[in-house]
């Protein structure tokens, strides 16, 4: 594995880089991978973690990410003050050809976010800045999305929050009704 690099020079190496994505995206990857004591794509020889990881599109057609973790992430970089909501878009797209890794990370080099893909929980998002990769919080965050992607899982399923509302609308509808609302107009609710 090549020489590590530190939480400080990482940042001081990536902060105000305005080059477009094409240039910088594998270079800023391998400079994540150093960071965390991950191996790099160029390192792993058994095809789990690659750059353009050749992926069918949803819609139809073919597609790239940008980086792939067999069982970990899909990653989609994007280019300085681009819109990392339409790179999210555009990595869902990919994410049952690559396996539907449990979580969605995209950047633009100066940010990092990482969305959780688990099946029937509800979905969670962490931003991680520059600045974040120098302090243990963001560090360790990072190191979860290259080692332990499991450890993001949000415990709340999809069908606890629908429980949960149903209570609540049930407790304001007999609330409505002590007040003399008509169920009529309380349905609606």
């Amino acid at each position: 594995m090549a020489p590590s690099i530190t939480p400080h020079e990482f940042v001081a190496k990536w902060s105000g880089d305005t080059r477009k994505e094409r240039s910088v995206s594998q270079e800023h990857f391998i400079d994540l991978c150093r960071l965390v004591g991950h191996e790099t794509p160029g390192e792993n020889r058994d095809g789990t973690l690659v750059f353009e990881a050749g992926a069918a599109k949803s819609a139809g057609g073919q597609g790239w990410a940008d980086v792939w973790k067999k069982g970990h992430f899909g990653w989609e970089y994007k280019g300085p003050r681009a819109d990392l909501g339409k790179a999210f878009q555009q990595l869902q797209q990919y994410r049952d050809s690559l396996q539907n890794p449990p979580l969605l990370v995209v950047s633009d080099i100066q940010t990092i976010v990482i969305h959780t893909n688990f099946v029937n929980t509800v979905k969670q998002t962490h931003a991680l800045a520059l600045a974040d990769l120098e302090t243990p919080e963001g560090l360790q965050m990072l190191r979860k999305v290259f080692f332990h992607p499991y450890a993001l899982e949000p415990t709340l399923t999809i069908q606890q929050v629908t429980e949960a509302a149903a209570a609540e609308f049930a407790r304001l509808a007999d609330l409505l009704r002590r007040y003399g609302e008509q169920p009529q107009a309380i349905a609606h609710y």
